[in-house]
């Protein structure tokens, strides 16, 4: 574990921080890659958790959308506590979500974070083409990036609230129904990273509409 010092920390929604530290020499990862990390304080050591890069790594400094939860009184409540100049640990590099094609990126809630390293990845060379985001949270306030993503895809850009209406955004779950909505064609990639109960569910979906496990690439956290 290596530990790196916090250059900014400000809320990104009412319950995710956005965190830019230093970045440590050596350190490699590709656009959708996480590491393990935790807070550099005693009887933290151990408490490791998985925080997807949403930095490139070109830039010369990490960052992370980290996600609280109220009922998690661990590692993500600390990091809501600290400031500038504090430090987090940071280990081993991970990940299966990787840019393969063209498609369709699924997310629910935090599992947002590897699309946004992708995606930034994409804009920078000038390769979003139509590449589509389908985003489900529970209410408007929990869209992370919300004005970025917005702002690089338009109307390929589609929100869906479980648990408000609102007219900008379509309200409910993924559906097949949604999703065939928005594929392209046979060689359409499916990217999807979200909780597990949603995971099933999209998974689902595709079997039904006939997608071929190549076709997809996916990461639950």
């Amino acid at each position: 574990m290596e530990a790196i010092r916090i250059l900014s920390i400000e809320n990104e929604t009412h319950n995710v921080m956005h965190v830019r530290t230093e970045k440590p020499m050596g350190i490699i990862y590709s656009p959708g890659q996480a590491a393990d990390v935790t807070v550099d304080m005693p009887k933290f050591e151990n408490e490791l958790r998985a925080f997807t890069f949403t930095s490139l790594p070109s830039d010369p400094f990490l960052e992370f959308f980290i996600k609280q939860y109220p009922d998690h009184h661990g590692v993500t409540e600390q990091i809501g506590q600290l400031k500038v100049g504090d430090s987090l640990l940071i280990g081993d590099v991970f990940g299966d979500i990787k840019y393969q094609g063209e498609g369709i990126f699924i997310a629910g809630g935090a599992g947002i974070t590897p699309f946004i390293s992708v995606l930034k990845y994409l804009d920078k060379n000038d390769n979003i083409g139509n590449n589509k985001l389908i985003f489900a949270n529970n209410t408007s306030k929990d869209i992370i990036a919300n004005e970025y993503f917005s702002k690089l895809l338009g109307e390929n850009f589609i929100n869906v609230l479980s648990q408000e209406e609102h007219e900008k955004y379509q309200h409910g779950f993924i559906t097949k129904e949604l999703i065939q909505t928005h594929v392209q064609n046979e060689e359409t990639k499916f990217y999807l990273c979200g909780p597990p109960p949603m995971m099933d569910a999209v998974l689902g979906h595709l079997k039904e509409l006939g997608i071929d496990e190549s076709r997809i690439v996916k990461e639950a956290f």
